[in-house]
């Protein structure tokens, strides 16, 4: 029986680094702190001069990353957001979470992301914020959307959770909005061995209000409620794994950048590829075929495994039904055709011909 090449395998990417990581664990286990500690400190500190910012919070998960960093910013009950709908649950349901609205504007259809055109047309009176989702590790267009915050004084967040040092004009991927927030999931560029998450920003008193959201509402040494908070502290063992991985990211980026770029040369115009970006990270490689299905099952009967990142879309989905919303036809033709292929360097690396030979087969037999 052929041997299946996954879409992704995380562990792959921890057995590769495995020395580093049972040294950080062991650091940990032989340290005596559970919670918080200098480990956290330590990757908190490395993380944030990685994105060229002057604060990073850990935090739970990605999702509550976003749902900190809006709490901190004041927004709730009667404000509108506006993000997309070609996304993960977790952006839209971190605005709902805050008591705010979500408002799905349209992507550009060759960037995936947020049109900033679409943005603009969307600024009611209520609308609060931006939520740009830096999508499958290519940017939104930061410079256009850090000019309308702005001119329309918006609280601009970065979900930069599939994009950990992704770069746009010489700024990497949470250095443009007042915020930004990452997920550390095992299938990330940086993930960890289980949930983690990071709110990062410029901002010292924004970074004071993340942190104490994180931990009850303290602000100090004297553990008291300042404000209603939960908990959502970013494990200490999951910090050291994360910096333990931080140093070799730059390196996963690379490889990354180069099966992105085989894969361009060697598929070709069978499939729509994704626009090239040098600074994409490459966290998927999603291609888009109006008979994706079929061309998934020839992929899987040639031992290659793909995902569909996403479908449905968020405006199709009951937690975010609003009477209001437009059709969204560029993401919802997107959302029908992307198939993501594998991409992660300890998988992809040596299976790329693979994939090319089997996508170019497939796409032929739709076009049968």
């Amino acid at each position: 029986m052929m041997e299946m090449v996954p879409q992704a395998a995380p562990m792959l990417r921890i057995y590769r680094y495995r020395a580093a990581v049972d040294a950080a664990i062991a650091r940990v286990l032989d340290g005596g702190t559970a919670i918080g500690g200098a480990e956290v400190a330590a990757f908190e500190a490395a993380f944030a001069a990685f994105c060229g910012v002057g604060h990073a919070i850990g935090c739970g998960n990605g999702t509550d990353a976003l749902v900190l960093a809006l709490r901190a910013a004041g927004i709730g009950p009667g404000d509108e957001v506006i993000t997309v709908a070609l996304t993960a649950h977790g952006t839209a349901q971190a605005i709902r979470l805050v008591g705010a609205v979500p408002i799905f504007v349209e992507v550009d259809s060759a960037t995936r992301t947020m049109d900033p055109a679409a943005a603009a047309a969307a600024i009611t009176p209520r609308t609060a914020a931006l939520v740009p989702v830096h999508l499958y590790g290519q940017m939104a267009d930061m410079p256009a959307l850090t000019a309308l915050a702005a001119q329309q004084g918006l609280f601009l967040l970065e979900d930069c959770a599939q994009a950990h040092g992704a770069e746009m004009a010489g700024r990497r991927a949470g250095g443009w909005g007042h915020a930004a927030a990452f997920s550390f999931y095992p299938t990330k560029n940086l993930g960890a061995v289980g949930d983690g998450g990071a709110v990062v920003t410029q901002d010292a008193a924004l970074a004071k209000r993340v942190r104490s959201q994180t931990n009850y509402g303290w602000s100090d040494a004297r553990r008291i409620s300042d404000v209603v908070a939960g908990n959502s502290r970013l494990d200490t063992v999951q910090a050291a794994i994360l910096a333990a991985l931080l140093p070799h990211l730059d390196e996963a980026i690379a490889e990354r950048r180069a099966i992105a770029a085989a894969l361009h040369l060697g598929i070709g115009g069978a499939v729509t590829l994704p626009r090239w970006d040098d600074g994409a990270v490459w966290h998927q490689f999603v291609i888009a075929h109006p008979a994706r299905d079929l061309l998934a099952a020839s992929l899987s009967r040639d031992g290659i495994g793909t995902a569909v990142h996403y479908t449905p879309p968020l405006h199709w989905q009951p937690a975010f039904y609003r009477d209001a919303q437009p059709p969204l036809p560029i993401t919802e033709r997107l959302a029908a055709e992307v198939l993501s292929l594998p991409i992660q360097p300890e998988v992809a690396g040596p299976a790329t011909q693979a994939i090319i030979d089997a996508v170019r087969r497939g796409a032929a037999e739709c076009a049968r």
